[in-house]
Order: C-alpha cells, then structure tokens, then sequence
C-alpha cells in the first residue's frame, strides 16, 4: 500500500459513510463510539503489556485494529464536525513546539 495523508484518509472514509443513506452518527453519538473504542484499546493493551490475561473464549483483537478503529472513529467525528486533521495536527504541533519548547531534555543537549 501507498502511504496515505492524514488528508487522504480522512477522504476515504468520506467516501465510505457517504455511501449510506445513514450518514454520520451525531457528535454525541461519536463520542460514544471513540470512547468504546478508546476502551477497547485500552483492553488489549492490558492483556498484551497488563497483567491480565485474556480469557480463553475471548475474541484474538490486536493492538493494531483497535488504534486503526480508534482513527477511524476520529475522522468520522472530524468529518462530522468539517474539521480538517490535518490543519488541527498543525495547530496542536505549534502549541507544544512553542508553549512546551524547553519542558523536556533533549536528546541533543549535553548534560
């Protein structure tokens, strides 16, 4: 496969809610869903790095499909909204670039 931009991806999955009369969830809606989503990963992430281990009838999810749900639900609720991630990317990257400059070591600096 062909690496894909955040743009891009957020196209593609235009393209698929588009095709359903449905359309997008509401925000509320949305929110839900990221935040099953966001539980789901987190599950697998404790089976995989927890100490829990998965029961013997439970389904075999990875890491993996759980955070490419976790994005897809994201761009659903930014599409939803007409939001463009990659411009809130941008923004969010200048925030911590700037108001977070000097907050952590560098790898660079000599200590």
């Amino acid at each position: 496969m062909a690496d894909k931009s955040l743009s891009d991806i957020q196209r593609e999955v235009d393209a698929y809610i588009s095709q359903f009369k449905e359309g997008y969830f509401s925000p509320l809606a949305l929110m839900a869903r990221m935040t099953e989503e966001v539980g789901e990963l987190a599950r697998e992430i404790n089976h995989h790095y927890g100490e829990k281990p998965k029961k013997p009838d439970e389904a075999d999810n990875s890491v993996e499909m759980e955070l490419g749900d976790c994005l897809f639900i994201l761009c659903c609720f930014a599409n939803s909204l007409g939001i463009d991630l990659t411009q809130a990317h941008d923004a969010v990257m200048n925030k911590f670039n700037t108001r977070d400059a000097n907050r952590w070591t560098r790898k660079d600096q000599d200590s």
